[in-house]
C-alpha cells in the first residue's frame, strides 16, 4: 500500500519559488459510469474504471496564496472553522505539497453548486486547489500527472481536472501510478444536462462512508464491476456514434444500479427525496410520451436530466425548475 507523500514525491518537482497568487476554476462532474467503491482508500484507488462529463461553468474556483502564520481556509469569502471537516481535508490535502513545515498556505475557495448534496463540490473543490497548485509553484505538470494529484484529495477529483467527458482508469499499480483520468477526444455540442435540485442541504452520511459499507456489506456489491463494465462497453460506444438513447438510458440504469448497492447495505443508505422519487416518474412518463429524457442521480437526492437542446422547450415544460447546463 503506498502513501499519499509518496505518490507527490514521485510528480512534483523540487521545489523552488511560487507566484506571490494563483486562482483557478475546475468544473464539476456528473458520472454517467458511476464510481463507488475503493481497492485502497488511503490514496482513493477505484475498484471500477467510471465514467463522467463536466458541469460547464459550474464548480469550484481556488485561488492559493502564502499565509505568514498558519493555515487560513475560506469559502464563499467567509472563514472556515479550524474544527470543521472542510478545513481539515483541506489542511491534510495541501500539507501533501508544503515545501516546509513553516510554510503555510490561505486557500480562498469559491463554489457555484451546493456544498456535499450530491453534486460532486468536493471533486470540483480538490481539482481546483491541484490546479491552483500547479500554477503557484510552476509545476508545469500535464492531465495525468494533475488528474493523479487531484485524486489524492477526493476520488472524483481525477475527473474535473479537464472539462468535457473524462474516463477515469481504475489502473492495477498498487502505488496508484495508473489511476488516473484521461479526456475523450469528443465534443456534443447538443448534449444538455439539467439540474434538479430538491435539497441543498449537506448530506447526513457521507459518500465516502455509505461507499465504504456498500463495498463490505452489500450482497448487490459482488455484481457492481461486472454491472460498470457491460455499461462502459455499451456508452462509450454510443459517445463516440453520439447515439443519445443508448448514452441516456445506459447512464440512468448505471445509477439505479448504484443506488440498488446503496439501498442494501447494512445499515441502508438512502439518498432519495419523495421529491427525487417524483421526479424519477415524471421523467419515465414523459419517455412514455415521447420526450427523450433520461435521469441520472449521484450519492445525493438530486437529479440531474439527460437531454439533446433542440428538445429544451419540451423538457422545460414538464421541468420548469429545471437549470440548464451546456457541457460543450
Amino acid at each position: 500500500m503506498s502513501s499519499a507523500i509518496e505518490c507527490v514525491k514521485k510528480i512534483i518537482p523540487p521545489y523552488q519559488d511560487h507566484l506571490p497568487t494563483a486562482s483557478v476554476f475546475a468544473p464539476s462532474n456528473i458520472a454517467l459510469i458511476k464510481y463507488w467503491g475503493k481497492r485502497d482508500e488511503t490514496i482513493n484507488l477505484p475498484v471500477t474504471d467510471s465514467l463522467s462529463i463536466s458541469l460547464g461553468n459550474y464548480g469550484s474556483q481556488a485561488t492559493l496564496s502564502r499565509a505568514e502564520q498558519g493555515d487560513a481556509v475560506f469559502l464563499n469569502t467567509q472563514p472556515v472553522d479550524k474544527h470543521s471537516e472542510f478545513f481539515r481535508r483541506a489542511q491534510t490535502f495541501l500539507s501533501l505539497f508544503r515545501p516546509s513545515p513553516d510554510f503555510y498556505f490561505k486557500l480562498e475557495a469559491t463554489s457555484n453548486i451546493p456544498i456535499a448534496a450530491g453534486l460532486a463540490s468536493s471533486a470540483s473543490g480538490f481539482a481546483s486547489i491541484t490546479l491552483a497548485l500547479n500554477v503557484f509553484f510552476n509545476w508545469q505538470l500535464d492531465l495525468k500527472a494533475l488528474s493523479i494529484l487531484a485524486r489524492l484529495g477526493s476520488g472524483s477529483a481525477a475527473r474535473s481536472v479537464c472539462p468535457g467527458f473524462m474516463h477515469w482508469h481504475k489502473g492495477m499499480a498498487l502505488d496508484g501510478s495508473d489511476a488516473y483520468a484521461t479526456r475523450l477526444d469528443v465534443t456534443w455540442p447538443e448534449l444538455r444536462l439539467g439540474l434538479l435540485i430538491f435539497s441543498d442541504k449537506p448530506k447526513e452520511k457521507s459518500s465516502r462512508l455509505a461507499m465504504k459499507e456498500s463495498v463490505y456489506t452489500s450482497p448487490f456489491y459482488q455484481v457492481w464491476p461486472e454491472c460498470v463494465e457491460k455499461d462502459l462497453e455499451q456508452i462509450l460506444p454510443a459517445i463516440a456514434a453520439r447515439d443519445f438513447a443508448l448514452l441516456g438510458s445506459t447512464a440512468e440504469q448505471n445509477a439505479l444500479a448504484m443506488h440498488a448497492c446503496m439501498q442494501t447495505s447494512r445499515p441502508a443508505t438512502v439518498y432519495t427525496l419523495p421529491e427525487t422519487m417524483k421526479m424519477m416518474h415524471l421523467v419515465w412518463k414523459a419517455r412514455r410520451d415521447g420526450l427523450p429524457v433520461y435521469f441520472t442521480q449521484d450519492a445525493g437526492p438530486n437529479l440531474k436530466l439527460l437531454f439533446e437542446a433542440k428538445h429544451l422547450t419540451d423538457v422545460k415544460a414538464h421541468f420548469p425548475e429545471l437549470v440548464e447546463v451546456r457541457p460543450f
